[in-house]
């Protein structure tokens, strides 16, 4: 049975409206937003590393195309390894709150990309040299399966409920932000003679990681709690093992989750696959060239994802979401058409178009999507563990995509409609699911009596 909203200081507990404090929600975004830059600046420049330089470095490049495949299977790794991270990070973000996970996993990503660029070479230590790559690209992985989803949970917990949307975009912008820097960070060093890049000319932009561990930490450390963890702390307490609450009550959510978060391989593939196939002989277009096509789409969603944000805080996250899904399937034959044609005027523009515009709608509206399925209690764990099984099929398309490209690494066709494969369940997952933007804050992830969603108007008797 429903009744109305009671005035607020007559709501049960755990249902006061919670207002954010002067200042707050803002300060929470920008937290966000110059940590996830951060994050991901180190997350991303492997990725280009991968592409570029690693099969020479790391790997045999007495048989390049094989040398590839190794080298994009380990930017794979750290998908794998953020499952097991999003167990852990995921658990303890529900008990000891969103803001030491946060401090936590950008140290750790700091630290695990400053040794990546310290790495003994191939030629060096023989086989030892992939493994400690690889033992690397893990600790990356178990930083990132935290990051995300406790920078989303503190940022839509600070939100006003209005704006969630908008708020929790910022997560999604500062990434784009930690790629476009990553990719510009690299263009100078990808333009280096073949020598000076292979020798140390690629382990500048990981070194530079140590500046991430220490603005990080300063910005991070600063933040207050949010309204809704210190509420759920004081009332019911924290829940003492989230994970099994998180899939006896909210299994279909986490389900609805994984299946969106494949949407991220459209973002893989871009920034992973077709920068390798780009400047593979079949096609031949300079390494500085297609980066500044990453570059400049890069620069678009940057705009791009608050306005599909505020968008879904008008209409709804399932319509936006549901554009961004649905039009990358079909934005990505377009742009590896693109890249098989040689002209870079035409991959620029689809380009931009494809990551820039069409995938920021998903990318720009799943932070507050996901999110605003799970309640306070288990929010962090729902998102991380989610998102991250669904990130590591994403991660792994790209050694999927090199495979079934062909043994000439050109079959882009096949790509794309691999790619079009994987934006199915996200589509499917939000058409199941609940449209939440008008539901309050502290009844996000609640149920009714008889089952259902609560209701913005409503709470369960």
């Amino acid at each position: 049975m429903s009744v109305p909203t009671p005035p607020r200081d007559s709501s049960p507990p755990g249902q006061q409206p919670l207002d954010p404090p002067p200042g707050q929600p803002k300060k929470a975004a920008t937290a966000a937003w110059i940590g996830s830059a951060l994050e991901y600046y180190d997350f991303f420049i492997y990725g280009s590393a991968a592409a570029l330089i690693f099969p020479e470095v790391f790997f045999d490049d007495s048989d390049p195309a094989t040398a590839t495949l190794l080298s994009l299977a380990t930017f794979g790794v750290a998908y794998a390894a953020r499952p097991v991270g999003a167990l852990f990070l995921g658990h303890y973000g529900d008990r000891v709150g969103r803001k030491k996970i946060m401090v936590f996993t950008l140290m750790l990503m700091g630290l695990s990309t400053f040794l990546i660029g310290c790495l003994p070479t191939r030629d060096q230590v023989g086989t030892l040299a992939p493994v400690l790559l690889v033992l690397c690209r893990v600790l990356q992985g178990i930083s990132a399966a935290g990051e995300q989803a406790s920078a989303n949970s503190m940022t839509l917990e600070h939100a006003p409920p209005h704006r969630r949307g908008f708020f929790t975009s910022f997560t999604l912008s500062g990434t784009q932000g930690g790629q476009l820097l990553a990719t510009l960070v690299f263009i100078p060093v990808a333009a280096m003679p073949e020598e000076q890049l292979l020798s140390w000319g690629w382990r500048v932009p990981f070194w530079m990681s140590v500046a991430v561990a220490v603005v990080g930490y300063v910005i991070r450390r600063k933040l207050d709690e949010t309204p809704a963890f210190e509420q759920q702390t004081a009332t019911e307490g924290v829940v003492k093992l989230p994970l099994v609450v998180l899939l006896r009550e909210h299994w279909a959510d986490v389900l609805r989750v994984v299946a969106g978060a494949l949407i991220a391989s459209v973002s893989t593939i871009f920034t992973v696959w077709a920068l390798a196939y780009a400047t593979s002989d079949p096609v031949g277009m300079s390494r500085t060239s297609m980066l500044w096509v990453a570059a400049l789409a890069n620069v678009v969603a940057l705009a791009a994802i608050p306005l599909w944000a505020m968008l879904s805080d008008r209409i709804g996250r399932r319509p936006v979401y549901l554009i961004g899904a649905a039009g990358s399937a079909v934005a990505m034959f377009a742009y590896l058409w693109a890249i098989s044609t040689g002209g870079f005027a035409l991959t620029m523009l689809l380009g931009i178009i494809t990551f820039g515009v069409v995938y920021s709608a998903a990318n720009g509206v799943w932070p507050s999507f996901y999110g605003e399925m799970f309640p306070t209690r288990v929010r962090l764990s729902g998102m991380a563990i989610g998102t991250q099984i669904g990130f590591a099929v994403a991660g792994f398309a790209v050694t999927f995509a090199a495979r079934i490209a062909g043994p000439d690494g050109d079959d882009w066709t096949a790509v794309a409609l691999f790619t079009a494969a994987l934006c199915v369940p996200p589509v499917l997952a939000a058409l199941s699911a609940r449209e939440t933007h008008r539901v309050p804050t502290e009844l996000l992830g609640e149920r009714t009596a008889d089952g259902g969603a609560a209701r913005p108007e409503k709470v369960t008797a």
